[in-house]
């Protein structure tokens, strides 16, 4: 069975950092490619970075700069690091895997999501 596991979110001060994982379970996480995705109240999905299998990553433009995306093969594990925080950046966030569509900004762009992990930036 296909499992995706997000943890490290919380509640942070504008400016403030945070570093999310997603741990892979149930497939052969090294020859796909994983992405992030999140979701604040009342707003649709957005995409947010991927990552390939030879570590190539892309972003979008509102994230370019202060977040990174890696992955640690080896671990079946994905991260995304979060600098400089904003409150904007509040919402609910996901590891996605992606079924063709990289920058896919509907769940029926992926065949596999997690449970999600907050995020809530405020003073």
């Amino acid at each position: 069975v296909v499992q995706l596991a997000e943890s490290g979110g919380g509640l942070v001060q504008p400016g403030g950092s945070l570093r999310l994982s997603c741990a892979a379970s149930g497939f052969t996480f090294r020859i796909y490619i994983m992405s992030w995705v999140r979701q604040a109240p009342g707003k649709g999905l957005e995409w947010l970075s991927s990552i390939n299998t030879a570590g190539t990553t892309s972003y979008t433009d509102s994230v370019k700069g202060r977040f990174t995306i890696s992955r640690d093969n080896a671990k079946s594990t994905m991260y995304l690091q979060l600098n400089s925080l904003k409150t904007e950046d509040t919402a609910m966030y996901y590891c996605a895997r992606p079924k063709g569509m990289l920058h896919g900004s509907s769940w029926s762009d992926y065949d596999a999501w997690g449970q999600g992990t907050q995020v809530t930036v405020s003073s």
